[in-house]
């Protein structure tokens, strides 16, 4: 491949697209087929996970440890019904946990954990926590979110300025052993349009100080008593808002929070986001997801740094997706799907690439994550949309995020061959035109090597050799006449 190269660097979107994996409600769907199915790389995927090791039923999970127990609400059982984490003290590093860990930053993006604890831990178990979390890169904690709610077993063990202080002495201990973790303090922002405070302001208020980053959930509709009964009219267990409403309410929850941070701005996400379509039905979610993200593309104050998309795969109706029930290894894909990854293509979502200069080979590109990460640029000329479109690796073991014409790949260590026709199925070249193939290299099993001195932060890989790139403009075979016979 004969092509001008050149350096590049990703960095943050206007708003980061993020995308929630797995929950109660469903089950960790491998982030090779989410790619495929959104085509591009979220900035993170989150991911919902306990640690109650102090009960003696733990790691088992609630619904399998408390089978017999009859409940009626999703979160009756003694402990939250997520998928339980394995590692921490006297824990293994071989979990489930850890291999996701690693297939969503070997793909190129960065992990949200979200870890519901055991506020009456000691100190010795977050400090095994944050050793486990070391490796992964600019990880984002959300520990005991949705904290001023009431259904959570951490609430029901705990007073609600427990809470607080075990979220603010968690965050100081992780991050003392884990300076790559940054914490996130999920509580209800300003919920009343009168109120001018946060809800539980005087209990929470050390946590909008310590954490690193703000989040409130937000849902446009849900339907909270699933699946325990069902969505109808005058029904008390599910809510449909305003988008207009749920939007301001947010904004003012940040603007709350900076005040309370003595006017000082931090990174406000939210963690969870969606309209719940066992209350809107599959289109109204379409136009109310769409809605919200028009008010914020359309609103000249950049205050939301990052919204999560709760989620991927659901047994209900909160996904791009939903289970198929005559096999659960299977989604069915809903309308939603099209609305956000249509999005996914704004440049509210996008992240920033800028060329840094030219480039010569061998080459060393640096990852630190989905947000800063150094690449290469290829500029390729095309006659036309292409036949055939393939890349060739040929002793490359080298871990890769491809990007052409808007749509992402992956090429993993031991991929030798990369199809990059899917890039111009939807969006096919209408003339001769230069397209630029963009090349990023995020640690080939998900984890840094620590034992760099920046191993912390950021994973290395050489670019030693270009691929050979193949493109043909026609079938290998033209069309039969109709007087021959193909054989």
């Amino acid at each position: 491949m004969n092509c001008p190269l050149s350096r590049i660097h990703m960095g943050p979107a206007p708003c980061a697209a993020d995308l929630t994996d797995g929950s109660e409600r469903g089950e960790y769907v491998p982030q090779s087929y989410i790619l495929n199915r959104l085509g591009r790389p979220l900035r993170s995927v989150n991911l919902m996970y306990c640690y109650y090791p102090l009960d003696r039923e733990f790691p088992a999970r609630a619904r399998d440890a408390f089978a017999e127990q009859q409940v009626s609400f999703q979160w009756d059982y003694p402990y939250d019904d997520y998928f339980p984490y394995t590692g921490g003290l006297h824990g293994t590093k071989d979990g489930p946990v850890f291999r996701q860990m690693a297939d969503i930053r070997a793909h190129g993006q960065d992990v949200t954990l979200t870890l519901t604890i055991d506020p009456n831990v000691t100190d010795d178990h977050l400090i095994a926590i944050a050793e486990d979390l070391r490796p992964f890169g600019r990880l984002m904690l959300r520990i005991n979110h949705e904290a001023t709610g009431n259904w959570f077993a951490f609430t029901k063990r705990a007073s609600y300025q427990q809470i607080a202080d075990f979220f603010v002495h968690a965050g100081e201990v992780i991050r003392a052993h884990a300076p790559n973790v940054q914490t996130i303090i999920c509580i209800d922002g300003i919920e009343d349009p009168a109120a001018d405070e946060i809800v539980m302001e005087r209990e929470f208020a050390q946590t909008v100080c310590s954490a690193d980053i703000w989040s409130v959930d937000k849902y446009l509709a849900l339907h909270w008593g699933w699946p325990y009964d069902t969505a109808e009219p005058g029904g008390k267990s599910h809510k449909r808002g305003s988008v207009r409403a749920i939007y301001d309410l947010t904004k003012r929850s940040f603007r709350r929070f900076t005040e309370q941070n003595g006017g000082q701005i931090k990174p406000m996400v939210m963690s969870e986001f969606n309209a719940d379509g066992d209350v809107t039905g599959p289109y109204d979610q379409c136009l109310m997801t769409d809605h919200f993200f028009r008010l914020l593309k359309e609103d000249p104050e950049h205050w939301l740094t990052g919204i999560n998309f709760y989620q991927f795969r659901d047994r209900g109706r909160l996904g791009l997706e939903t289970e198929d029930p005559n096999d659960p290894a299977n989604g069915i894909e809903q309308p939603v799907m099209r609305t956000f990854r249509d999005w996914l293509s704004d440049p509210l979502f996008s992240p920033v690439i800028t060329e840094q200069g030219p480039a010569v080979l061998p080459a060393e590109l640096r990852w630190g994550g989905a947000e800063d990460a150094e690449g290469l640029a290829l500029t390729l000329h095309f006659d036309g949309s292409p036949h055939f479109c393939e890349l060739c690796f040929s002793g490359d073991s080298n871990n890769y995020m491809l990007e052409l014409n808007g749509k992402w790949f992956r090429k993993a260590p031991e991929t030798a061959f990369v199809d990059l026709m899917p890039a111009f199925y939807e969006k096919p070249l209408r003339a001769a035109c230069d397209l630029t193939l963009r090349l990023f290299a995020p640690p080939a099993d998900g984890r840094n090597d620590l034992s760099q001195p920046d191993g912390l932060m950021n994973s290395r890989q050489t670019v030693r050799a270009l691929p050979l790139l193949r493109v043909r403009y026609a079938p290998v075979e033209a069309d039969c006449d109709e007087n021959t016979v193909c054989n």
